[in-house]
């Protein structure tokens, strides 16, 4: 990486160096120290106490989860929102941080995905000697050597251009996936079996709750160390070149090198959420490289917040949420999502992340009251749209999808008749009048919301004149 550097201070006389002591950061001169009471020279920072308390929420949240849901499929959806959120975090790292959109980022999740399916087979064909428990690392080793492969070239350039060899290179995988089954395992996949030897301690990754735990590990610890990396030199300098790259490359920093730098980590974590998927389900097919994953990827992170660290957890929840329950729900659970997206692109481009930072700079100059009834109004206007709109949209489904099951169908319990003008008419008088409730307490929402900003920008002036 061509950089350069300033030039070094002037290196400290002997008595300075002496004085300085073995910490350079706690160099002092001799007049400090008379100054000083003894054995005060060296000062250390004290804890962040709220810092502590929500990484030790986070852990305690990813150990008592299953413990409050004891399902099977919530167990299942807990194990898959471990997995999604160590991938969201891996995307958010170059979309939120590096500003780099991709549309491939399900290669490097998919590929560790099938480098781990096949270790696990070998573990089991008794070829390799490795624990399970280290196969999803397997998988970050292998999304780390493709991001070094494909990210070399994609990284040479930025913005538009890289979107587009992302989409190219993530369809080129996706094809090969059907070209060459000897890897893929054509349409069927790759099934394994992560029950493998005698258990250890009781442990044998048979049962759900076992394997809940071991993606709780990874995920908690995954967290950290890419939570860590933004406070690096070389998390900080990715911001730059995502903020301004004209003028890192002026004071002489490679901005292709911080990029690629920055891609290869992402492809390691991407790689170790695919092993995760690998041993979860025991089966990798074509899709988990194909262009609906990438899109998933990119569609919940930017709905959680791709602007704040923890927006991709929120959005990897979602994902979950919506590909599981939702999908079973309901037929149109891809246009509730296409216009849930639109509506956040419209009026919250900051994601879920971004209201709740908002929110909580209001609570915290203790304006948040004066705005609850204009929440309270907002809420049930919108569940009104939403169960008049959402009838209209369940029965033009029912009438296109399920005909041959008669005009009748169940709508929250009720019974509607998609054939008949009343019920229609009812749906549309439901959410017209949703509709302009809605917007007269947005209004009066809004003038609210303009009158708390206005005091608190007032009381942070008066904070900063004392």
């Amino acid at each position: 990486m061509a950089a350069v550097m300033p030039s070094p201070p002037p290196a400290p006389s002997s008595a300075a160096a002496a004085a300085a002591g073995p910490f350079p950061t706690a160099r002092a001169t001799a007049s400090d120290r008379r100054r000083a009471p003894r054995g005060s020279t060296y000062h250390f920072k004290p804890y962040n106490v709220g810092r502590w308390l929500v990484w030790g929420a986070y852990a305690a949240a990813l150990i008592v989860a299953p413990l409050l849901w004891t399902s099977s499929l919530a167990q299942t959806m807990l194990s898959q929102m471990g997995i999604a959120i160590i991938a969201c975090l891996s995307y958010n790292l170059l979309l939120g941080q590096g500003g780099m959109l991709s549309f491939g980022h399900a290669v490097y999740s998919g590929l560790g995905a099938y480098l781990a399916i096949h270790t696990l087979n070998l573990v089991s064909g008794g070829q390799l000697a490795l624990p399970v428990s280290l196969v999803p690392i397997v998988g970050g080793l292998a999304g780390l050597g493709f991001a070094a492969l494909f990210g070399w070239v994609s990284t040479k350039k930025s913005g538009t251009p890289f979107a587009m060899i992302t989409l190219g290179l993530g369809e080129l995988i996706w094809s090969m996936s059907l070209m060459l089954p000897e890897f893929f395992g054509g349409e069927g996949g790759i099934s394994g079996n992560r029950v493998v030897g005698q258990p250890l301690l009781g442990i044998s990754f048979g049962p759900q709750i076992q394997v809940y735990y071991l993606i709780a590990v990874y995920c908690f610890i995954c967290t950290g160390l890419l939570y860590a990396f933004t406070r690096t030199p070389l998390g900080r300098m990715l911001n730059a070149v995502r903020d301004n790259p004209e003028r890192v490359q002026f004071i002489g920093y490679d901005t292709q090198w911080v990029r690629f730098l920055a891609f290869l980590i992402s492809g390691f974590f991407a790689g170790v959420s695919g092993g995760l998927s690998a041993l979860n389900f025991e089966i990798v097919t074509a899709e988990v490289v194909g262009a609906a994953r990438s899109g998933a990827y990119l569609l919940f992170t930017f709905l959680g917040g791709a602007t704040f660290f923890f927006g991709p957890i929120i959005g990897a929840v979602l994902m979950v949420v919506a590909l599981v329950l939702l999908s079973e729900l309901t037929k149109a659970w891809l246009l509730y999502l296409g216009l849930t997206f639109l509506f956040m692109v419209m009026y919250a481009p900051g994601g879920f992340a971004a209201l709740i930072m908002m929110n909580l700079r209001v609570a915290a100059f203790g304006k948040l009251r004066q705005l609850w009834t204009s929440y309270l109004a907002l809420g049930v206007t919108g569940l009104t749209v939403l169960l008049g709109g959402s009838a209209m949209v369940e029965m033009l489904y029912h009438l296109q999808l399920n005909e041959a099951l008669g005009p009748e169908m169940r709508y929250l319990g009720a019974t509607l008749n998609a054939k008949s003008l009343d019920a229609w008419f009812g749906a549309g008088f439901v959410l017209l009048t949703g509709l302009a409730l809605f917007e007269v307490a947005r209004r009066q929402y809004k003038r609210e919301w303009d009158e708390v900003q206005a005091d608190i920008d007032k009381e942070i002036k008066r904070r900063e004149s004392l």
